[in-house]
């Protein structure tokens, strides 16, 4: 099973890079939410964790967002 990305992991990427890892991640939640809906689901908390990698990534880059209007 693959672990969950910890905050200080994203904050360490380039904007483009969150922005694919975004990317990849919404798609990925798109594949669970089909295997649920299908009934071919091994591990359905695997949704639950990439919704929240996905609000980390957004968080950060909000963060960087923010602080870019402040500068």
């Amino acid at each position: 099973m693959v672990r969950p990305m910890r905050a200080d992991e994203l904050r360490n990427l380039t904007e483009a890079e969150l922005e694919q890892k975004a990317r990849e991640f919404k798609e990925e939640l798109f594949n669970l939410r089909f295997q649920h809906a299908t009934a071919q689901l091994d591990n359905p908390m695997r949704i639950k964790e990439v919704k929240r990698i996905i609000a980390r990534i957004k968080t950060i880059l909000r963060e960087r967002e923010l602080n870019l209007e402040r500068a």
